[in-house]
């Protein structure tokens, strides 16, 4: 198990009106993905895409939508070397993903996390299975990863994250 992180539920109008509506209705501490409620937790497991959000070059918020895996208790971010963002996240390994519900645009997961471990493909080959992992998951196409720059040496980075809060919000 991780650390203990918080989990903030806000209280919406699936149901219907209610007072406080949009605030946190509650909030609860974990210590595990399996304590998220399995209306959220779907959406992790799911093909579903995240917006990541990372403090770009310019000190403003970096959005990007990307495939979200996650092991054991930790979030992971399999990105190319060359890119930018993976500098951004060198810089200010604070992260923010947004799993948004392709059925309903108000039921959601938002997950901070913070970089705890940078692992490159060239020094564990973990790197490309759970590249491989992702493409299955989001493709239904067998490895491997199919979408690498074939103009230069791609090489790939897993971040792994620790969770620090998780928000949810709606119903699917």
């Amino acid at each position: 198990m991780g650390e203990e992180f918080t989990i903030a539920s806000f209280r919406d109008v699936a149901d219907g009106l209610q007072a406080g509506q949009f605030d946190v209705g509650d909030r609860k501490k974990a210590a595990s993905l399996d304590d998220l409620d399995p209306i959220y937790k779907q959406l992790l497991d799911k093909p579903v895409v995240m917006v990541l959000a990372v403090i770009g070059a310019d000190g403003r918020p970096g959005l990007t939508p990307m495939w979200f895996d996650y092991e054991d208790d930790h979030i992971l971010v399999n990105t190319a070397e060359q890119r930018p963002k993976c500098k951004w996240i060198r810089n200010n390994p604070q992260l923010t993903s947004l799993l948004l519900n392709p059925e309903n645009p108000y039921h959601w997961v938002s997950i901070k996390s913070t970089v705890v471990e940078e692992v490159l493909e060239d020094d564990d080959p973990s790197v490309t299975t759970q590249l491989d992992k992702i493409w299955t998951k989001y493709t239904g196409e067998e490895p491997p990863y199919a979408l690498r720059d074939p103009s230069i040496d791609e090489k790939r980075v897993l971040f792994k994250c620790r969770i620090d809060r998780i928000a949810t919000f709606g119903k699917p």
